[in-house]
């Protein structure tokens, strides 16, 4: 829940509908079917590439690409290419396996050998002039990138890196010119106008500036790098409290932006803010930031990719940048790389606080839960009253089970809410009774439960899990039926809510209305062990043995928790004797542990 707000503030409020987004050749990151398993751990060593021959690094690296893993397929591409140097297919791939993996100027070498072969090559060109800008070659430089022209997205990307690279080499007209004279999509003003100011701003053209961020703000004022361009000019030119209200009025279309809030801690205390860039080469890295992020939000990961790192590579620490990287490696299932890039956030940055907790949910993921938690204590005590790292840990605690601690961190969260009744605050009352219930304390699960209720009446995962306590319990069994069968009209596909409906009929005897919601649960969740399981046990009473024990081996196939296991071969070997009951782990859970909550 969290990833979502915080993915936010990392890209650019613009719209690209209609935009034709550019094929890399030889993308390494392919579309394939998401691969959660990491394999970053499993790089290259020297030893691994000596010993392999030409189509062993070849296989290698496909593999590696399947699996998005950047560093291994560009290690591996390479070492396929020292045994065929003359194969283009390899040099290609080598040259974007290294572009996605970050490393630069490697790429820029393979670059350059691929524009003895093919000048034409635009991503080629893209690298080696971006290289040039790096280096302050601005004439290389304009050249190369002149060339890198494909479609809308390079067209814009290629132009607004050639004016900085004319103001680089002193031609600020030029460079702006260059700027103005592009023609294309409704949305190029937004990046003309926004680069074109920041080029006149450190020229010194301080009205010519402001003339070009005003324009771009009334198009769009909800763009973060605009209203902060804008209100950095405003605090020098005009007055603090001009500044101040682009600041508050970017806030209240996206509260708590940590940039946002600081400019206007710095403007309140009287600061003139200094210009959002400061450089040809860091100008060049936003224009890259910029429409990199975009197109990352826009189904353009390859290229998105290729833009972001090109951004990395001339500005190394820009942390709009990396987050967007991390944002882009999540989305991939990538959250090893997502982790290290995380790590690379300045800890000076306003933003480091929102990596961090970003981070501890990779680490978690990952399998590093320790070191997950650390890092949320520590966001905690440095400010106790930080909702979204207090939820990122309790979270992390429920999900592995610590429902010991998970409780005591989401009433730590409950203390600080803001006064009144917030139905987005049910989530903490819900998760809090979870972790109660399951260390026992039904007392104030039930409590904290029918306060969720209160303050969302109709939230179908919470209806679903204390109609299903009452009746596992076997209380208030009219008003739980009706709970679950309300969650189960709001969600009729949630496999999980309609197991809970079906397991409730059980419970109370219902053996049939049992197997009819259990058998519909399982084509919603046929991969489910907790489900098949259930299922099994509605067969057996109704006398479908022969059924029963498949559904029962078939959820002992599906990996069932280590604790269930033995109960249900035990089933599978003797059947259900006529006093046997639900185990309590059964019990557990069929609820739904806040599963979509």
């Amino acid at each position: 829940m969290f990833s979502n707000r915080f993915n936010r503030w990392t890209v650019a409020a613009l719209a690209l509908a209609g935009s034709a987004l550019v094929a890399v050749p030889g993308a390494v990151v392919a579309q394939t079917p998401d691969h959660p398993q990491d394999t970053a751990s499993q790089f290259p060593t020297r030893n691994d590439l000596k010993s392999l021959t030409g189509a062993g690094s070849y296989l290698a690296a496909r593999h590696a690409s399947v699996e998005r893993d950047a560093s291994s397929a560009a290690a591996f591409y390479r070492s396929a290419l020292r045994t065929d140097p003359k194969n283009n297919e390899l040099l290609d791939r080598a040259f974007i396996s290294s572009v996605a993996d970050g490393d630069i100027d490697e790429a820029v070498k393979l670059a350059e050998r691929i524009l003895t072969i093919d000048k034409s090559n635009r991503v080629a060109r893209l690298v080696v002039g971006v290289h040039d800008l790096k280096v302050k070659k601005y004439a290389a430089a304009q050249t190369n990138i002149s060339q890198s022209i494909r479609g809308p997205i390079t067209d814009l990307v290629a132009t607004l890196l050639s004016g900085w690279a004319s103001y680089g080499a002193g031609d600020v007209k030029g460079g702006v010119a260059t700027i103005d004279k592009l023609t294309g999509p409704e949305w190029y003003p937004l990046f003309k106008d926004l680069h074109a100011g920041m080029i006149l701003e450190l020229s010194g053209k301080e009205k010519d500036a402001g003339t070009r961020f005003e324009r771009a703000y009334k198009l769009d004022d909800s763009m973060l790098r605009i209203s902060e361009a804008y209100a950095r000019w405003l605090s020098r030119n005009k007055d603090s409290a001009a500044a101040i209200n682009v600041y508050q009025a970017f806030d209240k279309k996206l509260a708590r932006h940590p940039l946002i809030q600081e400019g206007l801690r710095e403007t309140k205390a009287g600061k003139k803010l200094p210009p959002l860039i400061d450089s040809a080469q860091a100008g060049a890295a936003e224009a890259l930031y910029g429409i990199g992020a975009t197109l990352t939000r826009r189904g353009g990961e390859d290229l998105a990719l290729v833009y972001l790192q090109l951004a990395l590579y001339l500005q190394p620490t820009h942390p709009l940048a990396l987050l967007s990287l991390a944002d882009l490696y999540e989305s991939v299932k990538r959250p090893q790389m997502a982790i290290k890039v995380y790590e690379r956030v300045p800890a000076n940055s306003p933003l480091k606080r929102n990596a961090q907790i970003q981070l501890a949910v990779d680490l978690d993921s990952a399998d590093r839960t320790d070191e997950a938690i650390k890092i949320l204590k520590g966001v905690v005590v440095d400010d106790p009253k930080d909702l979204e790292a207090i939820m990122a840990l309790g979270n992390i605690e429920r999900g592995r089970k610590k429902f010991g601690d998970c409780g005591g961190t989401y009433s730590k969260g409950i203390e600080v809410l803001p006064a009144g009744a917030d139905k987005a605050n049910s989530v903490w009352y819900y998760y809090r009774g979870i972790c109660e219930e399951r260390s026992k304390q039904w007392g104030k699960a039930e409590a904290d439960m029918k306060k969720a209720l209160e303050l969302q009446p109709d939230q179908p995962h919470v209806l679903n899990y204390l109609g299903y306590s009452w009746i596992d319990q076997g209380i208030n069994l009219d008003d739980g039926m009706k709970m679950i069968k309300r969650a189960v009209e709001q969600r009729p596909d949630d496999g999980y809510i309609v197991d809970s409906l079906g397991w409730a009929y059980y419970r109370i005897g219902n053996y049939e209305e049992a197997v009819k919601n259990l058998e519909r649960a399982i084509d919603l969740k046929p991969e489910d062990p907790t489900i098949n399981d259930h299922l099994g046990d509605a067969y057996w009473r109704v006398g479908r043995t022969l059924e029963a024990k498949f559904q029962w081996a078939h959820a002992r196939d599906l990996k069932p928790e280590p604790d269930d296991l033995p109960k249900i071969e035990a089933k599978i070997a003797n059947g259900l004797t006529e006093d046997s009951n639900p185990s309590a782990a059964q019990a557990d859970k069929k609820k739904d542990d806040g599963k979509g909550g």
